[in-house]
């Protein structure tokens, strides 16, 4: 590549990041990761993605970059610090009040980062364009089947450990990643190494065992995709095992050594709300559309939807023990959504026990059109809180 006098172009992109607030940057090669296409082949052809039918929609495009964008040789790769000032599970100790996943306590992500990656990419391109050399960008933040994490892994960004997110040596597990697709010829940075060892404090701490081996999740146990991608009721099974987690979970990333050297996050506007720091559950059960509309402005929580949101409200009460919740309960058991009316019959048999149960599905079954809400005044698998 033949440049005009001055510093190499990656330093020039470096300074760009950081001038934009960018905690760590690195390149990497658009066909720098074919082993990771492979494994996520094999992850989809296992079912373990769940309800998410994007990720086998896009599977041949999310293996391979060059299915996704023919002209792509390079990938910058941005990460931005959103450490939490204290541990997250914190609130894990106070059943009555929800746990949020710190990057959702703040504004969305998604419209934080993305017009820095644009701007970034623009001054990109003049700078090459004043060096003689052609070329054209994308920028993307979660928003097309490109795998961030094994391209971050080898631009440098950290590793993917063994709870398959991605860790720095100096931030720990908070890192948000951006990633700036590139014509351009551009010399990699050097990969990161695998520094887990045989650590299994993510693994350890995941409470409904969603990793069947290292470096392997089954999404369909884990509490993230749970309370945010999967549409339908949360599996019996795996309802005691959620806690108070409402939107997310944080336990297998704060669970990680390497967090003793995070930072606390510099970006204001990702910085956590008061409001969605341990919010009362009486209050959030009670929110129809518009009001949870209101509750949570430019928030990712927004994503999943009044009933889903509130679904997962039902099922920490449920967890919570505390009969003082039980009027918010038994106000949803007439829910106008299903998914919700049967997450409250859920909790309802939790808080009143196995004998309330039954003597309110007498009434119910006789009205009850919907199968599902049906099976679970049915089930009879509660038990007394």
């Amino acid at each position: 590549m033949t440049e005009a006098a001055g510093a190499p172009l990656e330093e020039i992109i470096a300074g760009l990041a950081r001038s934009e607030g960018f905690d760590a940057v690195g390149i990497a090669r658009a066909d720098a990761v074919p082993e990771a296409g492979a494994r996520l082949k094999a992850w989809v052809a296992g079912g373990a993605q769940g309800d998410m039918g994007w990720m086998a929609e896009t599977l041949e495009r999310r293996a391979d970059p060059a299915v996704l964008w023919p002209a792509m040789r390079s990938v910058i790769m941005l990460g931005l610090n959103y450490g939490p000032a204290e541990d997250p599970r914190t609130v894990l100790a106070r059943p009555s009040a929800g746990a949020i996943s710190v990057y959702a306590r703040a504004e969305d992500y998604h419209d934080i980062i993305k017009p820095k990656l644009k701007r970034v990419a623009r001054a990109l391109l003049a700078e090459a364009q004043r060096r003689g050399l052609e070329g054209d960008v994308k920028v993307f933040v979660d928003t097309a089947p490109l795998m961030e994490k094994p391209l971050a892994a080898a631009a440098g960004l950290g590793w993917q450990g063994r709870h398959t997110n991605l860790v720095s040596r100096d931030f720990g597990s908070w890192l948000f990643l951006g990633a700036i697709a590139t014509t351009l010829e551009l010399k990699p940075s050097a990969p990161e190494k695998d520094h887990c060892g045989s650590c299994r404090a993510c693994l350890d701490a995941c409470p409904t065992a969603a990793f069947p081996a290292p470096y392997v999740i089954n999404a369909r146990r884990c509490i993230s995709y749970l309370t945010i991608e999967h549409k339908g009721p949360i599996p019996r099974d795996l309802r005691p095992l959620m806690g108070n987690r409402i939107y997310g979970c944080d336990d297998c990333l704060a669970a990680c050594p390497w967090n003793k050297f995070a930072e606390l996050g510099r970006e204001m506007k990702l910085a956590a709300r008061a409001e969605n720091d341990a919010p009362p559950l009486a209050e959030l059960v009670a929110l129809d559309d518009a009001a949870f509309r209101a509750r949570f402005p430019k928030s990712p929580i927004k994503r999943v939807g009044r009933d889903r949101f509130v679904r997962n409200v039902l099922m920490a009460i449920g967890n919570a023990g505390d009969a003082a919740l039980l009027p918010q309960v038994e106000a949803r058991l007439s829910d106008q959504a299903p998914l919700v009316r049967g997450a409250a019959v859920w909790a309802f048999g939790r808080l009143a026990g196995p004998q309330a149960l039954a003597t309110r599905a007498a009434a119910a079954l006789m009205q009850e059109e919907d199968a599902a809400v049906r099976t679970e005044w049915e089930a009879g698998e509660v038990h007394p809180a």
